[in-house]
C-alpha cells in the first residue's frame, strides 16, 4: 500500500536535525519500499505490504528515535486518504491566489470535537478555518508568521500532534504518489 509519512517539527531553526538521505536509508531498513522524500521538512512516501498507516506511524517513530537519538511525531495518511484532500479544499480561491498561505494541518489522532471554536477564537480577523473530515484547514491570508495560531495552539485544540503542509506541497507530495 503506498503511504505518506509527515514528520512533525523537525529542521527548524537549526533544531531537531534530519538528513532526508538519513530518513530514507532508516524507512528502507525498516521494511518500506520505493522511498522517496520530498523537501527537507519531512515528508516520505513509501510502500508497505504489511503495514497499515498506524502502524507504519509506530514504526517511524522508534526508527527515527533510535536513529536520531529524539522522538520525532509521524503522522501517516495512505495515498487514497491523501487523494482526497485537494478535492476537498474549502478555500479555492486561496489556493489559487496565495497557496503557500493556504495549509492543511494533518492530527496524528482523530480531531476533538471542540477544535474548530477553539481555534476560531484564537485566529485573527483575515484568517478562515474550516474543518473537513480529519483534516484542519486554514487560509492564513496575512501570513502565518504573525498568526496566533502555532503549532502548540494547534495541538492543544486538537488533541494530539499535528503538523502543516501548505498547498502546494499537498499537490507535489499528490503528484509523487501517483508517480509512484
Amino acid at each position: 500500500m503506498k503511504m505518506l509519512a509527515l514528520l512533525r517539527g523537525i529542521n527548524v531553526g537549526g533544531n531537531r536535525k534530519v538528513s532526508m538521505s538519513e530518513l530514507q536509508s532508516v524507512a528502507v531498513e525498516i521494511g518500506f519500499t520505493k522511498v522517496e522524500t520530498y523537501i527537507n521538512s519531512g515528508n516520505l512516501v513509501f510502500e508497505s505490504r504489511k503495514l497499515s498507516a498506524a502502524k507504519a506511524s509506530e514504526q517511524l517513530e522508534k526508527a527515527i528515535e533510535k536513529h536520531f537519538g529524539f522522538p520525532v511525531d509521524v503522522i501517516v495518511r495512505t495515498a487514497k486518504q491523501w487523494n482526497t484532500y485537494a478535492s476537498e479544499n474549502p478555500f479555492p480561491k486561496a489556493a489559487d491566489s496565495r497557496p503557500n498561505l493556504l495549509m492543511i494541518g494533518l492530527p496524528k489522532l482523530p480531531l476533538a470535537k471542540n477544535t474548530f471554536e477553539i481555534l476560531s477564537e484564537r485566529s485573527a480577523k483575515n484568517e478562515q478555518i474550516k474543518i473537513v473530515n480529519d483534516v484542519i484547514w486554514v487560509d492564513f491570508a496575512n501570513g502565518s508568521g504573525k498568526s496566533k495560531l502555532t503549532p502548540l495552539w494547534f495541538e492543544k485544540a486538537s488533541g494530539s500532534p499535528v503538523t502543516l503542509r501548505n498547498w502546494r506541497t499537498l499537490l507535489k507530495l499528490e503528484e509523487i504518489l501517483a508517480g509512484q
